[in-house]
């Protein structure tokens, strides 16, 4: 592969380039790089940047310069494939990487035709200053990509490590292909623990399993230890990169038991004192269906009142029946799993017995209020899924949760809110969405 990187600071490269893997690689005659310099392609004493137009400070590099740079790359190797960072590009991850490396290799007609050269030909482009100037981007860039939400100095750093990242891909220069296959974010799992023969250090021991010589209990144990660190670490990354359905299996293992409660007591009346609220069908139902959707384990509703109580068991009692089976299969599992309870102790104490420990009890609101309990957001799993313990979220019906339930949960969530002041789902809406975005997979294609 021909690499060129057109700068303003190719000495920044020089070291980069002549230590490690990269070295050998161009030793090997696997990359080629040439380094390309901005004012090298300026008549003497012209600067390579300009003011950015309308108000405000700030200098750009010259869109001719950047033009005539690839041009200068194009005119030794042939078209190539022009890579420039921004931080508005897209963020670079493993998939990226295989999907640039994917297009690179897939030459155009016009590659095709070239008569330069059949190695590929990437082109990297780093600037500095403000950045590129907007219709070069538009114009010349096949990929803009951005390593992180933070600002540099300059896209060489950028691409340095893109090149780290990407070189890795690029057969014959990590020596060992099975640690490209296998390694973090080549797939849905992160990678597992890795430890040195050193047997001991700072009185920590390299786990027993990996030392036991049995090949297939260690391949076991690495699964579920990527698997859990995953769940800890990167749910998001988990969620976003199309686990298969063993994956999936996996992590439901090491995913604590859910539940969720539905408060028709100790709930907000408009006058703000605490009462009961009546027990709606819709509600039963489609929190039913969302919960056995998401996999929780249990879904109960809380009501003191007796004839209340009694209805809810009358509903619950046909689902569980043939008649149910039978008029909806579908609606006679999810239903059928409903449990009413008369307080919340109640619920948590059964929760308790189920898994001989308590619940960490979430409580959910529309608004947002300022209680003395640590809020949590929808990035939180591995905060609260490292702790063992079943979660509980608790809804509330009428206007929201009564202050005497609130003391007694762990967390509050933030509200699910759109981007308009307007919030008044149903519970059943915001228990779907509450569930979807803890829980659920949100694939890349």
């Amino acid at each position: 592969m021909n690499i060129s990187i057109i700068t303003v600071f190719p000495e920044i490269y020089q070291p980069f380039l002549s230590t490690s893997i990269i070295k050998r690689a161009i030793d090997q005659d696997l990359i080629d790089v040439q380094l390309i310099k901005f004012s090298q392609l300026c008549s003497v004493k012209e600067r390579i940047d300009e003011p950015t137009a309308g108000p405000g400070s700030g200098m750009i590099i010259k869109p001719a310069l950047i033009e005539a740079g690839i041009a200068k790359a194009e005119e030794r190797w042939g078209k190539g494939f022009k890579l420039f960072f921004t931080p508005q590009g897209k963020r670079l991850d493993q998939p990226l990487l295989h999907k640039i490396k994917a297009q690179i290799n897939a030459p155009t007609i016009e590659q095709k035709t070239d008569t330069f050269s059949t190695r590929p030909h990437l082109i990297i482009v780093a600037t500095r200053y403000e950045g590129i100037d907007a219709r070069v981007e538009a114009t010349l860039a096949d990929e803009v990509i951005s390593i992180g939400d933070y600002v540099l100095m300059g896209g060489d750093l950028p691409a340095q490590v893109f090149l780290e990242g990407f070189l890795r891909l690029i057969p014959g220069i990590v020596g060992s292909q099975e640690s490209v296959d296998n390694e973090s974010f080549s797939g849905a799992l992160l990678d597992h623990p890795q430890y040195g023969q050193t047997a001991t250090w700072h009185n920590q021991d390299v786990p027993d399993i990996v030392k036991s010589g049995n090949h297939k209990a260690i391949e076991l144990w690495r699964q579920q230890e990527a698997c859990q660190n995953t769940l800890l670490k990167r749910f998001d990354w988990f969620r976003e990169h199309n686990p298969s359905p063993e994956e999936i299996a996996l992590a439901q293992k090491h995913i604590p038991h859910h539940y969720a409660v539905l408060m028709h007591d100790e709930v907000m009346m408009k006058d703000g004192s605490s009462g009961t609220s009546s027990v709606a069908s819709l509600d039963i139902h489609d929190i039913a269906r969302s919960s056995t959707t998401y996999g929780l384990k249990g879904y109960f509703l809380v009501t003191r009142l007796g004839d209340q109580f009694e209805l809810i068991n009358t509903f619950l009692n046909f689902w569980r029946s043939d008649d149910g089976f039978e008029y909806n299969k579908s609606r006679h599992k999810a239903v059928g799993a409903v449990q009413v309870a008369w307080s919340l102790n109640d619920v948590i104490e059964k929760i308790t017995q189920i898994e001989n420990i308590a619940p960490l009890v979430i409580a959910t609101c529309a608004r947002n209020r300022q209680l003395a309990i640590p809020r949590i957001d929808y990035h939180s799993q591995g905060r609260v899924w490292a702790q063992k313990r079943p979660v509980l979220f608790v809804f509330g019906t009428a206007h929201g949760l009564a202050e005497s339930v609130m003391s007694r949960c762990n967390y509050l969530l933030l509200p699910v809110t759109g981007m308009t002041s307007y919030n008044h789902l149903s519970v059943r809406s915001a228990a779907a969405v509450i569930f979807d975005r803890w829980f659920g997979l949100n694939p890349k294609l």
